[in-house]
C-alpha cells in the first residue's frame, strides 16, 4: 500500500462544529469548527477566531464565550452564522434562535441548542491567521431531557453534528466504550 505525499492543510477531521454566542450588549453568534478539548483540570477548551472576525473582539471585550453544541435540525441556522457578519446582522433574530440567560456568564446561551459549555477566557494565544481563546468551562447545561440518573448527558441521544473539509456531517453510532480492548483480557 503506497503514499502519496498531500499539500500541508488542516487535515484534521472531523471536528465538532458548533456555534458560540459571545458579547453582551448586542450578543452574536459565530459558528466556529476549529474547537477542542484542551485540559480536564481545570476543565477548558479552545476555540480559534480570526482577528478579523466580529466576534474576536467581543470575546477580547467581555473575557466570556458561551460554546453552544447545535444539532442537525439546527444545520440551516449553523451555516447562516457562519456566512453572515455579526458587523452588519442581528444573528439570533435573522436565524429565528433565542437568547437565553446563562448561569454563571454574562453571554448568552443559544435556547435551541441542547447542550452548553459556559466559559472564562484564561489566556489568548496568537498562533497567526487565528488567535487561540482558552476558555475555562465555568458551567455546563443540558436540557434535561438529555441528562440520565448520573447527571450525564446522554450523548447518544443528543443528534450532534461534524465538520469534514468544508462538509457538516451527522456522527455515527457509537462503536465501544474508552477501554474496551482491555476488557478482552
Amino acid at each position: 500500500m503506497g503514499k502519496v505525499s498531500c499539500p500541508v492543510t488542516t487535515a484534521l477531521y472531523p471536528v465538532p462544529v458548533v456555534l458560540v454566542s459571545c458579547g453582551v450588549e448586542r450578543p452574536n453568534i459565530i459558528t466556529l469548527a476549529w474547537v477542542g478539548t484542551v485540559c480536564s483540570e481545570p476543565p477548558m477548551v479552545g476555540i480559534a477566531v480570526r482577528p478579523s472576525r466580529h466576534s474576536h473582539s467581543l470575546i477580547r471585550e467581555v473575557g466570556q464565550f458561551v460554546v453552544n453544541l447545535p444539532t442537525a435540525d439546527l444545520l440551516e441556522a449553523l451555516d447562516r452564522c457562519g456566512t453572515v457578519s455579526g458587523r452588519d446582522n442581528d444573528k439570533f433574530a435573522l436565524c429565528g434562535l433565542t437568547p437565553l440567560p446563562a448561569a454563571r456568564v454574562r453571554v448568552p446561551l443559544i435556547a435551541e441548542c441542547p447542550v452548553h459549555l459556559e466559559c472564562e477566557v484564561r489566556r489568548t494565544v496568537s498562533l497567526g491567521s487565528h488567535d487561540l481563546f482558552l476558555g475555562e468551562i465555568l458551567a455546563v447545561q443540558a436540557e434535561d431531557a438529555l441528562v440520565g440518573s448520573d447527571g450525564r448527558v446522554d450523548w447518544d441521544r443528543v443528534d450532534l453534528l461534524c465538520y469534514m473539509a468544508g462538509t457538516y456531517h451527522a456522527l455515527g453510532k457509537a462503536l465501544a466504550g474508552h477501554g474496551f480492548s482491555r476488557n478482552r483480557e
